[in-house]
């Protein structure tokens, strides 16, 4: 083991100031009562210099192995942690509930002062193993922590790590863990029982993600951390980014390039003190489960040097008896005359199924494994649709047909089914909907994931229980919606289409915003949805497509001529939408004194040309709203279809002024 601390000539400075005075400096002190002094002193000098983890300035420190009197004696050991055969376990198995602690003697320096807002940056790699006696019994594991104490003041000495009473108490702050779980608690919504998350200051992690780690080619590699396999664990804290960087891998994998879990606060700094303990805990009830750490580095003044693991011993399950009892093989004899006859009945389901002619589901190809994690099964999809019934259809239209579906978990989704010509197409599109998939904005309808069968491609998206825009605007028998509802979900689909122009690292032209694509959730907020003709394209580039597509009355008078879709031309079907929702009326309607069709923007122009754009206005919302916040917004819609898309306003200014900002100038 080497170690290094800058501040090891600087700990009894560091507590001078709570020291008695010397009984050397005491003038006027006989030599006996000053030998007394002394005499009672010395204990209390001693317990200060080596019994209280000391605050340091800087550490980095190396531990290949724990074996030897000398590293031993550098492991603070709390509870039932104890060195044993040259690594710490954590934890007593002879015991029914156990919990152990280990610190490293000398506290890390994680502010230069008590009300600082920046923290110290550290880099620190671990190896560790976790082993049950008992593969299936619940599982503990345990967690690298920075704390305030040796000895959080309630701590439970069966579960949460060791550190934390429960979720609803708060445990004494600062605390920040990075948590290696093998157990899966319901209480604390864990998704698995192999899992790591960040805590902070609260047992219930901010973040969470799957054991397992990402290999050069940028796929998900799960492993189990509860085997005894020796894991190799990497934490570095940037105190100038306020993120936290955590990857594992088995021992024996090249550290991954990519980290398991990359977490950024602004508000970190809450979480740690000026001075913290460093090391591990974990802590188990009735069922054994050996956490082990094998080798230690840390450094907060670089990087963690690497760690020797050619050495390191291995843990391993213990070897099954040789021989078999008559329980065993009857119970073996048993499986087997059940396996026998699930063969038989899965031979007979199939033969039956082809029997049938049952159209059986395409063999996935090797292209469409890229989109894999997002893929539904199609068996799934007809059990939650009833077998796509007509009594789920939702709508239908040129682009497809929309089922409501339920899943095993009860979640709610709607099905989209979209029919492609070709392999070739369909395997583009669906690299656009792959894409789409990725998008997070509250004001946008996501895409839960997708399936294919033949040319067919289902998108799965949530499903949206208050219908679309124009059901609620057009149909007499649905629900009347008041004005401050209606501005609200202009405003959202403008936020919406705000992060899908400037939001995301890439621009993406929907190309199809209508009032039909605007869907209400279970809180009439506007989602945007519908990216079955979206177009995505770097910042700053132009699309590459000629053809014209979108919705006769919303598309901009540009596509006409230029074909080429831009972040102006959503824009002006954006702005026909807000004169639909304020107007009370569709696009192109057919008037009734004669049989000419009524475009609606030229409508609302030709009112506001004559100084009475109010009489616009839908009759429904007629003196329930400000008629001059009104006319404001059917200014901005008139402003939005401009016939000039240079003159036409920016999104973000549209988001702006359906927030509270200004009148806009209206181009005539």
């Amino acid at each position: 083991m080497s170690t290094t601390s800058s501040s090891s000539h600087s700990h009894l400075n560091s507590i001078d100031p709570v020291l008695p005075p010397s009984p050397v400096l005491a003038a006027g002190r006989p030599p006996e009562e000053s030998a007394t002094m002394c005499s009672r002193l010395c204990p209390i000098i001693i317990y200060f210099l080596f019994v209280i983890p000391r605050p340091s300035l800087a550490l980095d420190f190396l531990f290949d192995s724990f074996a030897g009197a000398g590293n031993a004696t550098q492991i603070l050991l709390i509870n039932d942690a104890r060195v044993q055969s040259g690594v710490v376990k954590l934890t007593n198995d002879s015991v029914q509930f156990s919990h152990g602690r280990a610190f490293y003697p000398s506290r890390i320096a994680m502010r230069a002062q008590p009300n600082s807002t920046s923290v110290t940056s550290f880099s620190t790699q671990f190896v560790f193993s976790v082993l049950p006696q008992i593969a299936t019994s619940p599982g503990f594991g345990l967690a690298f922590v920075l704390s305030n104490s040796t000895s959080p003041s309630g701590a439970l000495a069966s579960q949460y790590f060791g550190l934390f009473t429960n979720a609803a108490v708060p445990p004494p702050a600062p605390l920040l863990a990075v948590e290696f779980d093998t157990g899966k608690n319901q209480e604390l919504k864990d998704p698995d029982d192999n899992h790591v998350g960040i805590d902070l200051n609260n047992v219930e992690s901010v973040v969470i993600q799957p054991a397992g780690y990402y290999n050069s080619s940028g796929d998900f590699v799960p492993f189990r951390m509860r085997t005894g396999q020796n894991v190799h664990a990497w934490i570095e804290l940037d105190g100038n980014d306020f993120e936290i960087n955590v990857t594992i891998a088995p021992l024996g994998v090249s550290r991954p390039s990519r980290p398991l879990i990359s977490y950024k606060d602004p508000n970190i700094s809450n979480y740690v003190s000026q001075e913290m303990c460093v090391g591990f805990s974990a802590s188990k009830t009735n069922w054994v489960e050996a956490q082990r750490v094998l080798a230690w580095s840390l450094s907060d003044v670089g990087v963690a040097r690497d760690i020797n693991t050619t050495n390191l011993p291995v843990f391993l399950p213990e070897s099954s008896s040789p021989g078999l009892s008559a329980g065993a093989i009857a119970g073996i004899s048993i499986a087997c005359v059940i396996f026998v006859l699930i063969v038989v009945s899965g031979c007979y389901w199939y033969w039956w199924r082809s029997k049938s002619g049952e159209q059986q589901e395409d063999e996935v190809e090797d292209w469409e494994l890229e989109y894999w994690p997002h893929r539904f099964p199609y068996e799934e999809l007809m059990r939650a649709t009833d077998g796509f019934s007509s009594n789920r259809l939702l709508g239908s239209g040129g682009f497809g047909r929309v089922y409501k579906g339920i899943l095993e978990n009860n979640s709610e989704v709607a099905v989209k089914c979209v029919n492609h010509d070709s392999k070739q197409g369909l395997r583009e599109f669906m690299a656009e909907i792959s894409s789409m998939g990725r998008l997070q904005h509250k004001n946008l309808v996501q895409m839960r994931g997708w399936c294919r069968r033949g040319n067919e491609l289902l998108i799965v998206y949530d499903y949206m229980p208050n219908g679309s825009l124009n059901r609620l605007i057009f149909n007499k028998s649905e629900k009347l919606l008041g004005w401050e509802q209606r501005r609200r979900i202009l405003s959202d689909v403008a936020e919406g289409l705000n992060y899908l122009h400037h939001g995301w690292d890439q621009v993406v032209i929907h190309r199809d915003i209508k009032s039909s694509n605007v869907l209400l959730d279970s809180d009439m907020r506007g989602r945007l949805g519908d990216f079955g003709l979206a177009k995505l394209y770097q910042h700053g580039e132009t699309p590459n497509t000629t053809r014209v597509v979108g919705t006769l009355g919303y598309l901009a008078p540009e596509l006409v001529t230029s074909a080429m879709p831009s972040q102006s031309s959503d824009v002006y079907s954006f702005g026909v939408v807000v004169l639909e929702v304020v107007c009370g009326r569709r696009p192109i309607e057919v008037s009734v004194r004669s049989d000419d069709e009524v475009v609606l923007v030229d409508w609302v122009r030709s009112l506001y040309s004559r100084g009475a754009i109010s009489l616009a206005v839908d009759e429904k919302i007629k003196g329930v709203c400000s008629t001059q916040e009104v006319e404001t917004v059917l200014k901005l819609g008139l402003a939005c279809c401009h016939p000039d898309p240079t003159r036409r306003p920016g999104i973000k200014d549209v988001v702006a002024l359906l927030l509270g900002g200004d009148e806009p100038q209206i181009p005539m």
